[in-house]
């Protein structure tokens, strides 16, 4: 499959659509809903400097007034020109969608309306994952008594954080340096980070001082790198479609299931992990039903995280919000909703002969229908396929018999299923 070169004009329709997509992303130039929302480092230090002394407070933490009404009306302008029936102007007519709502929550931070935008970006706990299956909730609550169940009956120990951030930075960057043939991605340290690690397309931060387990190094590799820095890079190699290499909110919850996914499926994660990640549910439903800053840390602590965990888990939840209660930044609940789409996706394509579209969705930053939709672009070449690929999705073969195997073995039932039954031999 070869692109179509980005000196050779595709169809009139498509070069439409081309200047679109590149007028969409100058539109949103500078705009980043993470960076914008996120803490200073110095709000954990001090919040946790009165705490020791038993001084109880709140973070102080302040947001700048910002209009966006400008960015809004080119947005608008932008879909006026787009034919939703058509696979790439409902792409646009979406993503700008998307990008429409930031600007609005970007002027309502530190306001409790900040939680209606995050709920219309990114869901709300209570809502059903795919198949009509369970909430959010429920299966948060379901991964976090199978944790405890685990570390009731084995007395499982979280590994030892034993890697210094020196020393990780050194192995990350050989082992990105020997896959990124192509392209540099940075390993760098930040003494300002709240969160151990952040990753961007082209650099990956840790947190000076910080140390880090087994664990947390291949989901480093996995999770940021081979999924979320990767697809970025894929992106920016597009001949036409250069919005591929940005992560609009409305790709959100495609790209942090794929990502977790990848954990799962390479054996990076770990049921701590899953714990962690469904708290965060949990304690973003607790927001948006009134509890706040203080009860959310406590719930942290008293689930069994450390104080400097329970700050960087609670601060997640209020990121742009009021730290009164009520109000939440909901983010977090597209990690579950995330995995459970993906593996979803993952498997329904092969079962339906469509395991190719697993790959080509890794050729830049899209949702899940985008790739379904753009499967007869691809075969025009006019999105290119990926550059790069994970080692897993590489492993084509044995993507498949794990796949195939999650197909059949879904098919048991776990509830009609007697201990007897599973004796092997007389």
């Amino acid at each position: 499959m070869k692109p179509i070169e980005s000196n050779t004009p595709p169809t009139p329709e498509l070069a439409h659509y081309a200047a679109l997509d590149a007028r969409m992303v100058t539109a949103v130039k500078g705009t980043d809903l993470l960076a914008t929302v996120s803490w200073p480092a110095q709000a954990q230090a001090e919040f946790l400097d009165a705490r020791a002394r038993g001084v109880r407070q709140y973070p102080n933490i302040q947001y700048p007034r910002q209009q966006h009404a400008a960015i809004r009306a080119e947005l608008d302008a932008i879909v006026a020109h787009t034919d939703p029936a058509h696979p790439l102007g409902d792409y646009i007519a979406r993503t700008c969608q998307s990008w429409r709502i930031v600007t609005e929550l970007f002027e309502a931070l530190g306001t409790a309306e900040i939680t209606e935008h995050s709920i219309r970006l990114f869901g709300r706990p209570g809502d059903r994952l795919p198949g009509d299956g369970p909430t959010n909730i429920e299966a948060a609550r379901h991964f976090i008594a199978i944790a405890d169940e685990i570390d009731r009956e084995l007395g499982t120990a979280q590994l030892p954080e034993n890697i210094p951030a020196e020393a990780l930075q050194v192995e990350l960057q050989a082992r990105l340096d020997a896959f990124f043939s192509r392209h540099k991605i940075k390993v760098l340290l930040d003494p300002n980070l709240i969160s151990k690690a952040a990753a961007g397309p082209t650099r990956i931060r840790l947190r000076t001082n910080a140390a880090f387990s087994d664990y947390d190094r291949q989901q480093l590799l996995e999770h940021e790198a081979f999924v979320h820095s990767l697809t970025a890079l894929n992106g920016r190699e597009q001949p036409w479609l250069k919005s591929f290499a940005r992560s609009s909110p409305r790709v959100t919850a495609t790209q942090e299931g794929l990502a977790t996914f990848a954990e799962q499926i390479t054996g990076a994660i770990d049921i701590a992990r899953m714990k962690r990640i469904s708290l965060r549910i949990l304690a973003i439903d607790m927001a948006l039903h009134g509890a706040d800053f203080l009860d959310v840390f406590e719930f942290f602590v008293d689930s069994g995280q450390t104080d400097i965990e329970s700050f960087t888990s609670a601060q997640r939840v209020f990121r742009g919000a009021p730290l009164t209660g009520g109000s939440a930044f909901t983010k977090d609940t597209v990690y579950l909703h995330g995995l459970l789409s993906v593996h979803t996706f993952f498997r329904w394509a092969l079962r339906h002969g469509k395991l190719s579209l697993c790959r080509l969705l890794f050729a830049g930053k899209m949702a899940l229908q985008d790739v379904l939709r753009f499967e007869p672009l691809f075969e025009q070449g006019f999105i290119a396929p990926p550059l790069y690929l994970p080692p897993w999705v590489q492993r084509a073969n044995g993507l498949a018999g794990m796949l195939a195997f999650s197909l059949f073995a879904n098919r048991i039932r776990l509830d009609h299923v007697d201990a007897g039954d599973l004796v092997l031999g007389m």
